[in-house]
C-alpha cells in the first residue's frame, strides 16, 4: 500500500483490499469489478506495457482501487479512478519514481489529495457528473482505439485477399506451365524419334547405295567379282 484513505474508521475496506490485491495480475492492464457482499471493488490495473520507457517499468505494478456501494454503479467509480491515476502520476512522475523501492505508505503525502478527490467526485452531484464525463472520455478513447484496430484488421484482410488472389493466380500459372512443359516434352520426344528414324533410313539408304555400286543395283546384271566372295563364304 503506497497511499490510502478510508471514509470511515469502522469500515473494513483495508481488510477487503488485502484480500483482493493478491488476486490481481499485472501481465496486462485491465479494469476489474469484484463483487464483495454489499460493495463493489473497482480496480484499475496497470502493466509494464502501458509505459514506453524501461525506467517506468515499476509503475506497471501499480493498482488503483476504490471500494464503492453497489448503487453507485461502475461509471462513476471508474471515472474517479481515471482522475485519481492522472493526479497521482502528476505528483509522482513515473520516469523519476521507483515505486518498487518505496516503503509501505511511501506515497502517504498523496493521502490528502486522495481524500479531496473522494469527497469531490463521490459526495457531490457535480463531482459525480465530472466522474461520469471522465468515464465517458475513457470509453470514447477505448472505442477509438478499437475502431482503429478493426480498420487495421479489415485493411489487413483486404491485403490478405489480394495475396490469396495472387497466390491462386500463381498456382494456376504453375499448373499451366507444367501442362505446357509436358506437352513440349512430348513434342520434343516425337521430334527426336522422327529424327532418329530419318537418320536410320538415311544410313540404310547410304549402305544400300555403297553395296549397290559395289555389287550392282537390283535389276542389273550381277558382277562375278561380287559373287566370288559369297561363294567362297558358303
Amino acid at each position: 500500500m503506497l497511499a490510502e484513505h478510508t471514509a470511515s474508521a469502522s469500515s473494513n475496506a483495508s481488510s477487503l483490499v488485502s484480500l483482493v490485491l493478491p488476486r490481481l495480475s499485472h501481465t496486462s492492464s485491465s479494469h476489474k469489478t469484484i463483487d464483495q457482499s454489499k460493495f463493489f471493488i473497482h480496480c484499475l490495473v496497470k502493466s509494464p506495457a502501458d509505459f514506453a520507457s524501461p525506467a517506468q517499468a515499476s509503475a506497471g505494478g501499480l493498482t488503483f482501487l476504490v471500494i464503492a456501494e453497489r448503487d453507485l454503479g461502475q461509471r462513476i467509480p471508474f471515472g474517479f479512478l481515471a482522475t485519481l491515476e492522472k493526479h497521482f502520476f502528476a505528483e509522482f512522475e513515473a520516469p523519476h519514481t521507483d515505486f518498487a523501492a518505496l516503503p509501505p505508505y511511501g506515497c502517504a503525502s498523496f493521502n490528502g489529495r486522495l481524500k479531496a478527490l473522494m469527497l469531490e467526485q463521490g459526495g457531490t452531484q457535480a463531482g459525480q457528473q465530472d466522474a461520469l464525463r471522465t468515464a465517458q472520455r475513457e470509453i470514447e478513447g477505448v472505442r477509438e482505439i478499437m475502431t482503429e484496430n478493426i480498420e487495421r484488421v479489415l485493411e489487413r484482410g483486404e491485403h490478405m485477399s489480394v495475396l490469396v488472389d495472387k497466390t491462386g493466380r500463381l498456382g494456376d500459372n504453375a499448373r499451366d506451365f507444367r501442362v505446357r512443359s509436358r506437352t513440349l516434352k512430348r513434342r520434343m520426344w516425337w521430334k527426336n524419334v522422327k529424327l532418329m528414324i530419318l537418320l536410320v533410313l538415311v544410313v540404310i539408304f547410304l549402305i544400300y547405295l555403297f553395296v549397290g555400286f559395289g555389287c550392282g543395283l537390283p535389276g542389273t546384271s550381277t558382277s562375278p567379282q561380287c559373287l566370288e566372295p559369297v561363294v567362297a563364304l558358303c
